[in-house]
């Protein structure tokens, strides 16, 4: 029995597991891995009703605590998310192995041959907030890239992180994988984060997903590397060529399909030549629809709220979003460049010119023409699923999946080859 009172004793322990493990998984074969998320599949299905269960327990907690609408959301689970969990999980099982993969290949006239090949990263802590389907998406993509993972989900999650890790063991266990390769915190302890933050002799690097808060205190706290998940202050550009048809539609869905995921829309950009023609219909749609608009100079149409300088970069991750009229495509770039999280921007235009400026002068990690910003998710993209949007520049960029969960080393094969 794990000793929960003794925090540094505990993490010590996981992580020497999961070391052991990663040497173990580093040269699994494809077939063992993909065999290992199928069956944690089938034992996610098999278990609908306990997980379902435990995630009443967190919803509970979670109305005590007093959670939003919009984390209460992103907390729940149904018939119909883990029915994606499952898809999820397969998906990930059914991609080819990254693992080994060359990546790149040439001959010097020394005789040598060269291969840059993929390679895991080794041991990857994942610390993440409210979304109990993280457990699923972090272990798969960790395993299928070769990685032993430590899972640390919010105390909100508690119950249905362990239900659904349970599952993952399983397929582990059926796949003659260590068991190990797959842990998750067995604590609400905070003091449990502040320990994998500075495990650098077994962790390899750390995955924050969640809010301001929680990634600026890993960015500030861990020793070990970081692939920052920063908050999505995600912006929507109406260009002056824009479509009012597609506008309505794409604008409605980045808003309001689902208000707590970090590629949802929170500030909306609109040329002065549409303020009040195709600007003042897409807010009062945004209005009708429930959302509290915090509106602009020139803006402020029947219903919505007064902006002030707080509501510009700021994430709600609820039903309010900032709106602003600017005079073009560059002062909308010049307002995205000061306020943005380099998350996700999209522009609604039928001018191709506008779209290539806004691509190529914005360095935000995902960048859309014309589509909703809720498609910003490793799944949309084919990833199977993803562990996260990394918002740094180094290494993994964008949607983390499988591949940017690994580095890669190099091959080199001569024939007695030696250097004058």
């Amino acid at each position: 029995m794990k000793d929960l009172d003794n925090i540094p004793a505990l993490m010590a322990d996981i992580g020497a597991r999961a070391k052991a493990a990663a040497a173990e998984l580093a040269f699994a074969t494809p077939e063992a891995k993909r065999m290992a998320l199928e069956k944690a599949a089938d034992a996610v299905e098999a278990a609908r009703d306990t997980i379902i269960a435990a995630n009443a327990q967190d919803m509970e907690f979670g109305r005590e605590k007093g959670l939003s609408p919009a984390m209460m959301d992103r907390l729940m689970l149904d018939e119909a998310r883990i029915g994606a969990i499952c898809d999820g999980l397969r998906a990930v099982a059914a991609q080819d192995d990254p693992v080994g993969a060359t990546i790149a290949e040439w001959d010097m006239p020394s005789g040598l041959h060269i291969r840059r090949v993929r390679t895991p990263l080794g041991v990857v802590g994942v610390i993440y907030e409210s979304r109990p389907n993280v457990t699923a998406d972090a272990g798969a993509l960790c395993l299928k890239a070769g990685n032993a993972v430590i899972l640390r989900g919010g105390s909100e999650s508690f119950h249905s992180a362990r239900a659904i890790h349970a599952c993952l063991v399983e397929g582990l266990r059926a796949a003659g994988l260590p068991e190990d390769a797959i842990q998750l915190v067995p604590t609400r302890d905070r003091a449990a984060v502040t320990e994998l933050l500075t495990m650098t002799d077994t962790v390899d690097v750390i995955v924050p997903r969640g809010g301001k808060g929680l990634v600026g205190l890993v960015q500030r706290e861990a020793r070990v590397p970081v692939f920052a998940h920063l908050e999505g202050i995600v912006h929507v550009y109406i260009d002056r060529a824009a479509d009012p048809a597609k506008t309505l539609e794409v604008v409605l869905n980045a808003k309001t399909r689902r208000t707590g995921i970090c590629g949802a829309a929170e500030c909306l950009l609109i040329h002065r030549d549409l303020a009040e023609t195709l600007g003042r219909d897409v807010i009062a749609a945004l209005v009708a629809a429930g959302v509290r608009v915090h509106a602009g100079e020139g803006l402020q149409f029947e219903g919505t709220i007064p902006a002030t300088d707080e509501d510009w970069g700021r994430e709600y991750l609820d039903m309010d979003i900032a709106a602003r009229i600017v005079d073009d495509i560059d002062a909308a770039i010049a307002h995205i460049r000061r306020y943005g999280s380099s998350h996700t921007e999209a522009i609604l235009t039928e001018d191709d010119a506008a779209a290539e400026r806004f691509f190529a002068r914005l360095d935000s990690a995902i960048l859309m023409h014309n589509a909703s910003t809720q498609f910003a998710d490793g799944g949309e993209f084919g990833m199977g699923a993803e562990i996260g949007i990394a918002t740094g520049k180094m290494h993994a960029r964008g949607p983390v999946g499988a591949e940017q969960l690994t580095s890669f080393k190099y091959l080199v094969t001569g024939d007695g080859t030696t250097r004058a």
